[in-house]
């Protein structure tokens, strides 16, 4: 029998990347000072920065590199002294975006920069901006010849964050003056959701488990719920998100993401186009929304005093809950209804993947009915709380029938042998590492985008249920379930 240290040994140890240079555009803003910076800094403390790499936060305030430190310092937890030495790292290149002068001085800076270190180094440019100023920014980038790779294996990287376009036409659109500048293999589009412990596992789970496989499929599973609830509001995105909804915001991309690592075949290697490959034959096989059965499909809802909120328009019809009925028109999952739902201040946060197995199909156990039996359900617990749980029918203590659930639970928190990683911890050391799997593919966003712009047409056209902040949601999404003995599981 092999040792947990064995395994720990030969295959738990990350990667270091090679000696690089991150520039991270929008450095001033709220993602970069929240996320990005504070996951560079615990990759530092890992050991996981190469100690030649260096990191320089570009945006239009007028920053020192000593000025952008004190920017940072309080939100990286102090000044212990890893801290300080990461500060040391991590450099400030003023730019206007619109201004082809200042990236030629950036591209001076990050030569001068380049040039104290013994090896070469890779270029990861991660744009923490709205998806609109992309064009401006990789147009000169482009001219200032910052996206050009040298040839001598050093490699140029540019991380997107979403959106990825409004509809199909724009992220066509998008896509093809993307690739316009760039290679495929240059461009990584980010969803924190895919750097989340239990979403990556859940490929592990499926294709490393002899248990699971026989009976992932249509002859077992009766149901599945994908669920990303959370007990805000809009915030300070407001203005972002009345001219957005959730629709856009949630189900073309964390959602679609989930469901198709829940439901996609198995690939053929663990390799990043193998994996991708087989999202996109998922996707693809979605049943189309029809208009005429939007009202059984999909559920909109806004809650109760979302018009009152600062930046929102006093008649606005945008949507925050959505929940939706998907068909997989293929072998594995004919017949199976994947429900959807997302929504903001709603009765806890939450986000996992419910799988709900049928009932067994008759009962020994006189008087209980196979039919009156609680269904097996295996949970993938995104967030919070990362893990997973197993319910199951067992002997409870007392008497000879006393039969109920029980429930095996996994959390991640408590495994030993270190400290879990923050999805943006993952997703940056991936890109510096040049491992794609984690990040989208153009022809998955193509795909998503294809099965969501009909809908998003006639979309006005669907009636908006209001609901109370703090609940399930709106009453209107239990009509998902029409004609069957389903329910939502509650959100708590």
């Amino acid at each position: 029998m092999l040792e947990n240290n064995y395994w720990r040994g030969n295959f738990c140890v990350e990667v270091n990347p090679a000696p690089g240079t991150l520039v991270i555009f929008g450095a001033s803003g709220d993602l970069a000072k929240r996320k990005l910076f504070p996951a560079l800094c615990h990759l530092y403390r890992r050991g996981l920065l190469h100690e030649e790499s260096r990191i320089v936060g570009c945006a239009r305030t007028d920053y020192s590199d000593a000025t952008f430190r004190d920017h940072l310092r309080g939100e990286l937890n102090g000044n212990c002294s890893e801290c300080e030495r990461f500060l040391d790292r991590v450099h400030y290149q003023r730019l206007d975006y619109g201004v082809p002068a200042d990236y030629t001085a950036l591209s001076r800076r990050l030569d001068e920069l380049e040039s104290s270190g013994e090896l070469p180094a890779n270029r990861t440019i991660y744009l923490a901006m709205p998806a609109a100023l992309y064009p401006a920014i990789i147009g000169e980038l482009s001219r200032a010849g910052l996206l050009t790779e040298p040839g001598d294996g050093r490699w140029r990287h540019v991380v997107l964050e979403k959106p990825f376009g409004r509809d199909s036409a724009s992220a066509e659109e998008l896509d093809r003056f993307l690739h316009s500048h760039l290679h495929e293999d240059q461009i990584y589009r980010i969803d924190h959701y895919l750097g989340k412990e239990t979403v990556q596992n859940i490929m592990m789970l499926r294709f490393a488990n002899l248990i699971f496989e026989p009976v992932w499929n249509a002859h077992y599973i009766d149901h599945v719920q994908l669920t990303v609830a959370e007990t805000l509001g809009v915030e300070h995105r407001a203005g972002y998100y009345d001219h957005v909804g959730l629709l856009r915001d949630m189900f073309q991309n964390h959602m679609l993401e989930m469901l198709a690592m829940a439901a996609m075949e198995m690939p053929g290697s663990f390799s990043p186009d193998a994996v991708r490959d087989e999202k996109v034959k998922l996707i693809e096989s979605i049943r189309p929304f029809r208009r005429e059965t939007f009202a059984e499909d999909i559920v909109r809802g806004q809650y109760q005093g979302y018009r009152q909120e600062p930046g929102v328009a006093p008649d606005s019809r945008t949507e925050t809950f959505v929940a939706a009925k998907i068909m997989i028109d293929n072998w594995r999952w004919k017949g199976v209804p994947f429900y959807l739902r997302s929504g903001k201040k709603l009765a806890a946060r939450r986000s996992e993947i419910a799988i709900v197995f049928k009932n067994i199909p008759h009962s020994i156990f006189a008087p209980i009915r196979a039919e009156e039996m609680q269904p097996d359900t295996l949970v993938l617990r995104v967030q919070p709380d990362e893990g997973m749980e197993l319910t199951i029918q067992a002997k409870q203590p007392g008497p000879k029938l006393c039969m109920g659930g029980l429930t095996l639970n996994f959390r991640y928190s408590d495994l030993p042998g270190g400290e879990q990683f923050e999805a943006y911890e993952r997703l940056l050391l991936d890109a510096m590492l040049g491992d794609q799997t984690l990040f989208i593919r153009s022809d998955v966003i193509a795909a998503s985008w294809r099965l969501f712009t009909p809908v998003l047409e006639h979309w006005d056209a669907l009636p908006l249920a209001e609901y109370s902040p703090g609940t399930q949601g709106p009453d209107e999404a239990m009509r998902l379930f029409a004609g069957t003995q389903r329910e939502w599981r509650e959100i708590r």
